[in-house]
């Protein structure tokens, strides 16, 4: 080769690889993040995808004949969207059967108290359980209880669930749900209702998972409706030795196979690093998932869908997550950290959307305090979606809660959540009530959200013992 054609050639090749940086590692332009935030909002792709989950498979108890069939939906759904790569992974699920749960008042007077099994629970003997019932404010009272005050009778958690919209209410009463029948047990009680974990008046309960301890009786464990409840106090002020009547056939029949479903826009420069955007499979049995967490599911979906569909890909790869059993303890979050524990230091950040369809009307993040100010300014651009900067306080979501204990960075796309407790883990959780809009804004913060990490230039990873 003559001198000339080796210094043309190197000198294309110095120009096309210094081309490509300037292209590829650089922060994304304004008007690219606006294009992509139109295109979202302008399409209907998200309500389509969480319109067919809960069309065409419906409710996905973990375990269930309808987990695998929800499975071979997303491996078929992400396949026929075009991603890079789609795949599954295995994860073991247990195998809890609802069946069926009734009760009444039988004294003083009889009343049918609308109830549902929580998940996990064990059943009553076949011709049930007769008791009184000793009621408790909250988890923390039946703890502090003697066990001559619940001996022999049936524990009732009478905490109400406060609506706001982070949804914090949630967190001051679920614990009454996961640890309410190891502490009733404790002293000496029969079995357990709570009041549903929920902030409307419908009459039907909400169900979700709770827990028992090694060493400690299990006894069975139900919600009753909010109604039900204010009856159920109601009767107490009248006569303080009423009578419930509990009859419930759940069943425990092992574990079974089911797998997270993942699906990757491959990155141009840095295929390695990963940005995750997670929503979970599972859903509770007794409504169709729509919004717990059939929208979540939607709305990363749609998200990286926008995103694959570029011209150019960003230059970190977007790894869609679908975890399985999140509802029975986030067996899939758990499983994914453990399979991929020798990558997760080249994972960039995670997200996962698993409240509801609400808006998004903030960001928070948890990264290295030394470049939380560098990454707001690189989100700013996604405050024109309606969504402000927030704190660096985010716990990612729960399947990728674990992630920051192990270095990995995380971002919480914070949701209206005003209503999402109303239809939380009931038969109301349906498709009706998604607002189409809602979840276009939705898919819009995720999609820029996910290109701009997927451009950033700032380095993130690992997050320092200082800022756990």
């Amino acid at each position: 080769m003559k001198p000339y054609q080796t210094a043309l050639i190197t000198g294309l090749l110095i120009s096309g690889l210094s081309a490509c940086q300037n292209h590829i590692d650089r922060t994304p332009q304004p008007d690219e993040v606006t294009q992509l935030k139109q295109t979202a909002l302008s399409s209907s792709l998200g309500y389509e995808i969480v319109e067919s989950l809960t069309v065409e498979v419906g409710p996905r108890l973990p375990g269930s004949p309808k987990d695998i069939i929800a499975v071979n939906w997303a491996m078929d759904k992400l396949t026929s969207l075009g991603f890079d790569r789609v795949y599954k992974e295995p994860v073991q699920v247990p195998i809890w059967e609802r069946g069926e749960a009734k009760a009444k008042i039988i004294s003083p007077t009889e009343q049918l108290i609308v109830i549902t099994a929580l998940g996990g629970s064990v059943a009553t003997p076949v011709e049930g359980i007769q008791a009184q019932i000793a009621r408790f404010d909250n988890l923390e009272a039946l703890q502090q209880a003697t066990p001559d005050e619940v001996r022999g009778k049936i524990a009732f958690i009478d905490q109400k669930t406060e609506r706001h919209i982070t949804g914090e209410g949630y967190g001051k009463s679920v614990a009454g749900r996961s640890k309410g029948a190891v502490a009733a047990a404790q002293k000496g009680a029969v079995a357990i209702v709570i009041r549903s974990i929920g902030t409307d008046h419908d009459r039907m309960a909400h169900t979700g998972m709770m827990r028992y301890q090694d060493g400690i009786p299990k006894i069975p464990a139900a919600a009753m409706s909010n109604p039900d409840a204010d009856l159920i106090d109601a009767i107490l002020k009248r006569d303080p030795n009423a009578v419930l009547e509990l009859h419930m056939s759940p069943k425990d029949l092992g574990f079974n196979t089911s797998y997270n479903v993942i699906a990757e826009v491959t990155g141009s420069s840095k295929p390695s690093e990963i940005v995750l955007i997670g929503a979970h499979l599972d859903s509770w049995d007794e409504g169709t998932g729509a919004i717990d967490d059939g929208a979540g599911v939607a709305i990363v979906t749609a998200a990286a869908k926008h995103i694959q569909d570029l011209k150019v890909k960003p230059a970190r790869t977007i790894r869609v997550v679908l975890y399985a059993a999140e509802e029975m303890g986030l067996i899939g979050g758990k499983a994914y950290s453990d399979t991929h524990k020798t990558e997760l230091t080249q994972h960039y950040i995670a997200a996962e959307s698993d409240f509801g369809a609400g808006r998004i009307y903030q960001i928070d993040t948890k990264v290295n305090d030394s470049v939380f100010t560098e990454v707001q300014t690189a989100l700013s651009l996604m405050t024109a979606n309606g969504v402000a900067l927030g704190n660096n306080q985010a716990s990612g979501g729960p399947d990728v809660s674990m992630l920051p204990a192990l270095g990995v960075p995380v971002a919480s796309l914070r949701q209206d959540g005003h209503d999402y407790f109303d239809y939380h883990h009931t038969p109301n959780d349906t498709l009706d009530k998604i607002d189409p809009t809602a979840l276009a804004q939705n898919v819009a913060a995720y999609a820029q959200f996910a290109y701009i990490m997927a451009n950033s230039n700032i380095v993130l990873t690992p997050i320092s013992i200082d800022s756990k």
